[in-house]
């Protein structure tokens, strides 16, 4: 019996991640992106005094937000598309007395590639992107490439193109052997048997490279190689992690994960299930297990905690790993003030702690690790053997009942003895 902590096809290949490499940039004529070139340097170097938080902004002006960057200062501008000399952050860049930004004081300098970087910028006209966790994502077109026979998928074409504009050439094809092993280790983190090595290698017909990703994807083993990077993600553990480090009886949410993988749930439901599993009408005990994810987190067992001060250290916490899991965002910064770095208030902040804060959760865990609400479960072996189980004790219930009759018909006969009388 173990006892669960709980709180109050699409393709199996998008759960798979792909890595794709940003190749450094060659010269100044390509295309600078704002996204990855341009705003991580606004972000180090401008947002402190022209960022999102309004305690530190200065002279009433933002480099998080477009139209506020691109703004009539009263006669110029901060920004101008395609001209560096009517650009004011240029002209600040470059000057050499107290009007030069940054500020001496901050403590931050602009490198000269990070200048180049800027002006090459502007210069291509300051194309703007929004920060990628707050667009939504969209499909974009296979691009062109020379070597057209290379491709054998609409990934290799967005990796050979990448390849091509820096001059590279793809690698020759590895050996069989190789291949297996990669394909084995990759999606479910063991090597090849001997036979399965034997089998692949023998096997010369076309399409013996995606029946070998079938069947792997098939493999239990895909589900719990891939459920370890959620795992890492949603900081699993089966111990609480404060002091004595007791045990946290948590592992049927690792199972939960791992079938969920194999049985390529869709992510909406595996993102409902998790965050709210048991608030879901008539919700099941796999859902309810799901939402195990929300004790997933330190607690303590410590006798002289302050309960309030732990329920408020427990909603912190979740709100930091949601945001960070689900929206890409560093929602936890703003606990004490404005986002500096992010458009998140500390309104926004204290909105989302106010969902955690109504669990059902008090802030000092029980000795055996196991506060309040749980469930106890049976593990899959004990459970197949319910169905025959439950047959036998009908069975059973059956024959008590013949008993019963049987007796009492005995002791009626027993009572109505005349020499009882």
């Amino acid at each position: 019996m173990r006892t669960l902590v709980l709180p109050i096809r699409t393709s199996k290949i998008l759960w798979l991640t792909c890595i794709f490499i940003l190749l450094p940039q060659q010269s100044n004529a390509q295309t600078i992106s704002f996204n990855r070139d341009v705003r991580p340097i606004l972000s180090d170097k401008c947002f402190q005094c022209h960022g999102p938080d309004a305690e530190s902004r200065e002279a009433d002006l933002r480099f998080d937000q477009k139209e506020n960057a691109f703004a009539d200062l009263g006669g110029y501008f901060a920004i101008t598309p395609g001209d560096l000399k009517a650009s004011e952050m240029i002209n600040r860049i470059h000057e050499d007395d107290d009007l030069r930004m940054p500020p001496a004081e901050s403590g931050k300098e602009l490198t000269e590639k990070e200048i180049e970087v800027l002006e090459n910028w502007i210069k291509q006209g300051a194309e703007w992107s929004e920060f990628w966790a707050y667009v939504p994502p969209k499909r974009h077109p296979i691009p062109e490439v020379e070597n057209k026979r290379w491709p054998k998928n609409w990934i290799d074409y967005h990796t050979l193109a990448g390849m091509e504009s820096a001059g590279v050439e793809p690698a020759k094809p590895a050996k069989k052997i190789t291949l297996l092993r990669r394909l084995y280790f990759d999606l479910t983190g063991l090597p090849p048997t001997p036979r399965h090595v034997k089998k692949f290698e023998r096997n010369e017909s076309r399409g013996a490279y995606g029946e070998l990703v079938d069947s792997l994807l098939d493999s239990k083993h895909f589900g719990e190689r891939l459920a370890i990077y959620w795992l890492d993600l949603v900081r699993f553990a089966d111990t609480v992690g404060y002091h004595g480090d007791q045990d946290h009886n948590i592992t049927p949410y690792r199972d939960w994960v791992i079938n969920s993988l194999n049985e390529n749930m869709p992510y909406d439901q595996f993102t409902r299930e998790q965050l709210a599993g048991d608030l879901l009408p008539n919700s099941t005990v796999d859902q309810k297990i799901a939402s195990g994810y929300n004790r997933l987190l330190q607690t303590t067992h410590e006798g002289g905690l302050q309960l309030k001060e732990y329920r408020a250290i427990y909603a912190a916490d979740r709100v930091r790993n949601v945001s960070a899991v689900w929206m890409g965002a560093t929602v936890g910064c703003a606990q004490c003030h404005d986002h500096k770095y992010d458009p998140i208030s500390q309104e926004d902040y204290y909105q989302f702690f106010a969902f955690f804060n109504q669990a059902a959760d008090p802030g000092m865990q029980s000795r055996n690790g196991n506060q309040a609400p749980v469930v106890n479960l049976m593990d899959q072996d004990k459970l197949a053997k319910v169905p025959s189980l439950e047959k036998e004790v009908v069975q059973l219930e059956k024959q008590l009942k013949e008993l019963s009759n049987s007796d009492n018909e005995s002791f009626q006969i027993w009572l109505s003895d005349p020499a009882l009388k």
